[in-house]
């Protein structure tokens, strides 16, 4: 297939633009960063390469990037902010929702203006989406949560919805994801490794993660398989308590799990993103019923990313 992606450079892009590769996919990347500061390392001569930001309506009428639009056979958008790498002033907040709604509310009245129907759309969302809660579960069937992330989630999933007609939407909820090079347990990794590892916060919290195989193995099977349409939680189907994670990280290091990180310091350095990892919430998929898991279980994908 003819593939564009949207915010496909950074950690989840890392493996995702190989693994498109591999399966012989032709691949258009967009980015507002300039080719030099993509995290994916591969020889830029097997993609093509398009810097604007997406965020603005003007830049869609780039003659370039409409051409690339109405050859395309799927596109894959992952466009966004990091949620939890700064502190949420307004601006931080406003530049969060931004770089989600509007990129994707412009793509799609560009795509229903000039009558593109790609086959199949991929879009990103979260499972911010349900709130955050210590003892309930949720499924694709929840209702949404009240708070900013879920909000968020909410508009970005409504103005994807807003898609063309003939075109397939397949909306991942994602959750935490793992690998060593980055999110979460990038960030972990070097505080365990000199034996400071603990729990962040009080340890009772939900952690539905997913490690960066698997979801870069959904999003290629859902672009292909016609099953996939609609809303699907991606996320490993054994979410954990995080007192769990974090000893389960400590002896995949073989290294203590004592001290735990208060979560005071995390709210100093995060503010209200601190959210995102002192409050969790326990999401399994009652809909992803084509898919097995390389990695289920949370040893195994923890060691997997840890072996080198």
């Amino acid at each position: 297939m003819r593939l564009l992606l949207l915010g496909c450079t950074g950690f989840v892009g890392k493996e995702l633009v190989p693994t498109l590769l591999n399966e012989n996919h032709e691949i258009y990347i967009v980015s507002r960063k300039p080719i030099s500061k993509l995290k994916v390392d591969l020889d830029f001569n097997k993609f093509k390469f398009f810097q604007t930001d997406l965020s603005k309506e003007k830049n869609w009428n780039n003659e370039n990037l409409l051409n690339i639009l109405r050859e395309t056979d799927g596109i894959i958008n992952l466009m966004g902010e990091p949620i939890a790498e700064k502190k949420w002033t307004s601006e931080q907040k406003q530049e969060i929702e931004n770089s989600r709604i509007k990129t994707t509310k412009f793509m799609m009245k560009t795509l229903k203006n000039l009558k593109i129907n790609p086959k199949v759309i991929i879009n990103g969302s979260a499972i911010g989406y349900y709130g955050t809660s210590l003892s309930g579960e949720f499924t694709e069937n929840s209702i949404g949560g009240k708070d900013f992330l879920a909000n968020l989630c909410k508009k970005w999933e409504a103005v994807a919805d807003e898609k063309p007609f003939f075109s397939r939407l397949v909306i991942f909820r994602i959750g935490i994801v793992l690998e060593a090079d980055g999110g979460a347990l990038g960030k972990m990794l070097p505080i365990f490794k000199v034996g400071l590892g603990g729990p962040i916060g009080d340890g009772k919290q939900w952690m539905s993660w997913i490690h960066r195989t698997d979801l870069c193995a959904l999003i290629t099977q859902a672009l292909v398989d016609k099953k996939y349409s609609g809303v699907f939680n991606a996320v490993a189907p054994n979410p954990v308590l995080m007192r769990e994670f974090s000893q389960t990280l400590g002896k995949c290091l073989n290294r203590p799990n004592l001290l735990p990180v208060p979560g005071a310091v995390l709210k100093i350095l995060l503010g209200d993103g601190a959210k995102v990892v002192l409050e969790g919430q326990k999401v399994i998929s009652s809909k992803l019923k084509n898919y097995t898991f390389k990695y289920p279980l949370l040893e195994k994908a923890i060691y997997a990313s840890t072996k080198n």
